[in-house]
């Protein structure tokens, strides 16, 4: 008899007694991911390497207790908006909306009890041929100070054998802004390898990115040609072949931590390709999103243990985030994060995994 495609079990308890599930999806030859109810977390993803093993190359942690007491968003669904807004401040058919100012000045990753800090339902589990899990949050009218009623979905499904689909999906009742993502910590050497993402190859399908501020804010330009520039990724090079040079952009977000602006036409596109020159796994990340943010670790500070009790190190990790850009509620020239009643907020992201050719 052939083994489920999907399994299920308690994960955690939070302190007021409610349980933290976790599911399993499978796909072939050993790829898996595994999913958290707890901010409809990634916390595991399985992929197969060159010499035919298998590691977990997401970072965070193995008990929940270390996502409980940390907020680190390993893995998590971030929302009601991802990145930052400027001094927590926007307008909305004429009215100020002020957030809650979580880092720095400015308001990061939905508030201080965002999306990554509430626990989801599960809505439906898919167990044919393509398994996947839906999870679902509604956010009511005021949480974090955000205009109207947010009903969110999010389905985790393995679409290949070793190919990861997200789709979001958001509903109002009445206007307001949305920007979703994960905010997955890629290692393809594997999580607990203690090896750096600086030899990773990267490349970015995107030939601009938004300069920043030095508290990450994009500076009132268009976005920036990458010709010329340590932000050129559109041929493959190492993470950090260029991420010490003495660049006023790289001071500023301590390393990478910049929006590159992709297509926008909404379709599905090839945004990234991340290869590991060890393991020889090869990550390419899919979307319709209009940006990738590239974060290279730079505040992880060894202060925190992930998985295998390892100490979690600057650029230990690489986060590849697709959203809409940072600061656009407050930039008409930016792709618009507003969500009207009757429409719907749709974010596709897709995560496929190969091995290079010996």
């Amino acid at each position: 008899m052939a083994a489920s495609k999907i399994t299920r079990d308690v994960f955690g308890t939070l302190p007021d007694g409610r349980k933290v599930e976790r599911i399993v999806l499978r796909g072939e030859g050993g790829f898996e991911a595994r999913i958290i109810t707890h901010g409809a977390v990634l916390q595991a993803l399985i992929a197969p390497d060159a010499r035919g093993g298998h590691d977990d190359v997401v970072l965070g942690h193995d008990t929940f207790a270390g996502y409980l007491a940390e907020r680190k968003f390993f893995g998590a669904t971030v929302g009601r908006y991802a990145n930052r807004i400027a001094k927590g401040q926007f307008s909305l058919d004429g009215e100020t909306v002020q957030l809650a100012v979580n880092n720095g000045p400015n308001a990061l990753h939905g508030g201080l009890d965002g999306f990554d800090r509430k626990l989801w339902a599960i809505a439906g589990l898919d167990e044919g041929a393509e398994p996947a899990v839906t999870l679902t949050y509604v956010s009511p009218h005021g949480e974090e100070n955000y205009p109207g009623r947010l009903d969110v979905r999010v389905t985790y499904r393995v679409t290949g054998p070793a190919e990861l689909s997200l789709i979001m999906e958001a509903r109002t009742d009445r206007p307001t802004i949305v920007n979703l993502t994960n905010h997955s910590f890629f290692n393809l050497e594997g999580a607990t390898s203690g090896t750096s993402v600086l030899d990773h190859k990267l490349a970015v399908a995107a030939e601009h990115f938004l300069a920043i501020d030095p508290t990450a804010i994009p500076l009132p330009e268009p976005p920036r040609p990458v010709a010329g520039t340590p932000f050129d990724f559109r041929e493959p090079r190492p993470v950090g072949e260029r991420i010490r040079e003495s660049d006023q952009q790289l001071q500023s977000g301590r390393g990478y931590d910049h929006t590159y602006c992709l297509r926008r036409d909404g379709k599905l596109g090839l945004a990234a390709r991340l290869e590991a020159p060890r393991a020889g796994r090869i990550m390419e990340l899919l979307t319709d999103q209009p940006g990738l943010q590239v974060y290279s670790g730079n505040y992880l500070d060894g202060t925190i243990s992930g998985k295998g009790g390892k100490l979690i190190r600057q650029s230990d990790a690489i986060c590849l985030e697709p959203h809409i850009w940072p600061d656009a509620p407050n930039r008409p020239d930016f792709p618009s994060p507003r969500l009207d009643p009757g429409e719907v907020y749709r974010h596709h992201t897709v995560y496929r995994f190969s091995v290079r050719s010996p």
